[in-house]
């Protein structure tokens, strides 16, 4: 018999899980859904199916995809789990049997033999595979129509270790670029996987301590890795709590390597120390990378007790321009924005390259009880100008997704879609905005009977329907 969920900051609200998958084959819509909108939103998020065995972290929770699709006009959805091999294993035990990012050392000696594989980060589709993310392992390929797993994907038996739950995919050569991190030599490696879905390149890179790399950069001509000091110590890892330490006295060090070249050509920046878990984009100019990324003082969520009790400081990070200068060897940073801002998107067709328009989820006032944002952002890069859509003392958007027009529509002129938890009505809303206008309000606005968990990344497949 399931045991009841604990009193937790990460169980509590719009964080608690969500215990049932479901179908709708047509939901209400306020207003009107564009009718260029033709394809789904797959969004990804941790959502425990079991009480956790003791202390308990956001990013411990089994992945739940929620997938919305939108055609001539209409709305369907579908959510279902990620049957991964830790999933299985616990739903056959009718048990939590793995500690955490809180809790180590925690897990049940039945659990042992088995990684425990949350793929509960990102969702991606490329090369005609959607695939379900999360950092520590390998991805997990899911039916795009049904979202039934089809099980963990490893490259026809080349990729052996984790892959990034924030790969690139370049929008010129189709190539899909990611790298995974280990607490263990080589720390950190990176990969190519070309347009139809074949890993062709791993490289090494040496770097001189483990560190919690959760995203990366690339622009046309140059691979950017962030080491940030949160090491990812192995010795960490047994001795119970995070496995995450904070120490600042390493600094920050930025490594910068030619896309056609290898970890000999690895140029080394050295900046204050800070941590960013996601960049918005990056462009190289001649002898200059000019990269603009959410950045933090110190890492939230993971050190000593904000481990738990830091939601708030999950709000802290603020737009910031890095200016790399590969002949002087020197980092400017200049601050962008002092809202406090996360999950910042572009319109993908412009990774890597020169761009204007930026958004993100926002905050306005304080940080407020049942949710980390109030408000989605879009920045003019180019006139250094900013819009913001409040959603109110009751509306809690996470990552916007960009979607444009047509496939050769300008930069920015396309559609903007956030899901937003209404906390006076205790369920959800798709939004839909016009990109370029998002402070007038919804075009659409899709009615979910129920609410979907804070979770984290999504990305819209063009053409992809649910059945």
């Amino acid at each position: 018999m399931s045991r009841p969920y604990p009193d937790d900051p990460f169980l509590r609200g719009n964080y608690a899980p969500w215990p049932m998958e479901c179908d709708a084959h047509d939901l209400v819509v306020q207003g009107e859904i564009p009718r260029e909108l033709n394809g789904t939103l797959y969004r990804n998020g941790p959502n425990p199916q079991f009480a956790p065995r003791s202390r308990y972290h956001w990013f411990d929770g089994d992945g739940m995809i929620h997938a919305f699709s939108l055609s001539e006009g209409r709305a369907r959805y579908r959510n279902r789990w990620v049957r991964t091999a830790k999933f299985e294993l616990e739903r056959r035990h009718g048990e939590s049997l793995f500690g955490g990012l809180a809790s180590m050392t925690d897990s049940d000696e039945r659990a042992m033999s088995t990684v425990p594989n949350a793929a509960n980060t990102n969702i991606v589709f490329h090369a005609g595979r959607l695939l379900a993310l999360w950092e520590a392992g390998l991805p997990h390929a899911l039916d795009p129509q049904t979202l039934a797993t089809l099980g963990a994907h490893d490259f026809a038996g080349k990729l052996g270790a984790a892959m990034t739950a924030h790969p690139k995919l370049d929008p010129e050569s189709g190539e899909m670029l990611f790298f995974g991190y280990s607490p263990f030599p080589p720390f950190l490696t990176y990969h190519v996987v070309d347009r139809e879905g074949a890993l062709v390149r791993s490289e090494p890179i040496d770097v001189p301590v483990a560190t919690m790399m959760h995203d990366f950069i690339v622009t046309r001509e140059h691979v950017i890795f962030l080491v940030c000091p949160a090491t990812f110590r192995a010795e960490n890892m047994m001795t119970g709590g995070s496995p995450i330490r904070w120490e600042p006295e390493l600094g920050t060090r930025i490594a910068v390597m030619p896309r056609n070249g290898g970890n000999a050509d690895v140029v080394w920046f050295e900046t204050d120390a800070c941590y960013v878990f996601h960049p918005m984009n990056a462009y190289t100019v001649g002898r200059r990378i000019v990269a603009d990324v959410a950045r933090y003082p110190r890492v939230p969520l993971f050190d000593g007790e904000e481990a738990v009790d830091g939601l708030q400081d999950a709000s802290s990070a603020k737009l910031v321009r890095w200016t790399l200068d590969l002949d002087a060897g020197k980092v400017r940073e200049q601050a962008l924005d002092e809202m406090p801002i996360e999950f910042p998107r572009l319109d993908e067709r412009h990774a890597g390259l020169p761009y204007t328009h930026g958004y993100a989820a926002g905050r306005i006032g304080p940080p407020q009880p049942d949710g980390i944002f109030n408000a989605l952002v879009h920045y003019d890069l180019e006139r250094g100008a900013r819009r913001v859509r409040d959603f109110g003392p009751h509306g809690f958007p996470m990552e916007p997704v960009f979607v444009p027009r047509k496939p050769d529509a300008p930069e920015g002129d396309g559609f903007l879609l956030a899901l937003v938890y209404r906390a006076d009505e205790n369920r959800s809303d798709l939004v839909i905005l016009d990109a370029a206008a998002i402070e007038s309000g919804p075009l659409a606005t899709v009615q979910l009977p129920h609410r979907v968990p804070y979770g984290f990344h999504g990305n819209w497949a063009e053409g992809a329907v649910l059945d």
